[in-house]
């Protein structure tokens, strides 16, 4: 399967336009949810692919409003690229969303598109689970107050906690994205302008979490104080070591999540993560 056959080609894909701004972006992150938006510009000889703003490069640069100061080079790929290219791509630099160039911008491929490829079988998808997971599991106390736990998220730098009660025993899952719908931003002394989100603004959460949960220059983010079993998800997806990636891209796609505990009988052997599935690649 080649990265073509998986993309979002460029009539789905939206774009920003140079000369621009900060706010051309925001539109779109806030409005559709978008982690970042491919920029061109249009030239004689047609569109140019330029670069890729994300929620990360508008909130560390506050005061910057040119969209061609904001921009950023990252990793491509081509249309002819093979899925298990840019999944190593992927896993090589860290990155969730590459944009497909071939003269100009083709496509989008995510993350997301290439577990779908494992799921539909149209990538390698039968490597077993178990020799894929991650045996180094980040956990949490059920009794923990959620401002110290999204402290060992943040330090752990995984985007998830399995929970674990007066035994020992899973109990639940916490995920940054449980921290974040429950946060709240309270503005500073200090004004950054108004470009970026209101503290009302889910696109705020989002930047949040774009950055690793880095507080914004002049905002606190304010967690609840109350345990963690107040926020946590209690009915768990696990998967045994037998099963396949196959499998496991099934279920991450059915429910919507991006990591699954790896269990062994009903004890916690290890975390099944979506970048571990590409890793099989």
């Amino acid at each position: 399967m080649n990265v073509a056959d998986a993309m979002t080609p460029r009539a789905e894909v939206v774009t920003v336009e140079l000369p621009g701004t900060r706010d051309d972006v925001l539109t779109y992150l806030q409005e559709r949810g978008f982690s970042s938006v491919p920029v061109v510009k249009q030239t004689d000889a047609g569109e140019e692919y330029r670069g890729l703003v994300s929620r990360e490069d508008l909130i560390e640069h506050p005061d910057e409003d040119q969209l061609a100061l904001l921009l950023r080079e990252v990793p491509t790929t081509a249309p002819d690229e093979t899925i298990e290219a840019v999944a190593r791509l992927m896993v090589d630099t860290g990155t969730r969303r590459v944009p497909v160039v071939d003269g100009g911008l083709v496509g989008i491929i995510t993350v997301t598109d290439v577990i779908h490829a494992i799921a539909s079988g149209e990538a390698d998808g039968d490597a077993e689970v178990g020799g894929l997971a991650a045996t180094d599991v980040n956990t949490t106390y059920v009794g923990t107050p959620l401002t110290v736990a999204e402290r060992e998220i943040f330090y752990a730098n995984v985007p998830y906690a399995v929970v674990l009660d007066d035994d020992g025993r899973m109990c639940g899952i916490l995920t940054e994205v449980d921290v974040i719908e429950v946060a709240r931003v309270v503005e500073g002394e200090d004004d950054t302008g108004d470009s970026i989100a209101n503290q009302d603004n889910d696109w705020m959460w989002e930047g949040i979490k774009a950055v690793g949960k880095r507080y914004i220059p002049t905002r606190n983010v304010e967690i609840p104080a109350e345990p963690v079993e107040t926020f946590m998800t209690t009915d768990l997806v696990t998967v045994s070591g037998t099963r396949t990636a196959k499998d496991a891209a099934r279920m991450m796609i059915s429910n919507d999540i991006e990591q699954i505990p790896l269990v062994s009988g009903d004890e916690l052997v290890g975390v099944v993560r979506d970048i571990n599935l590409l890793e099989a690649l």
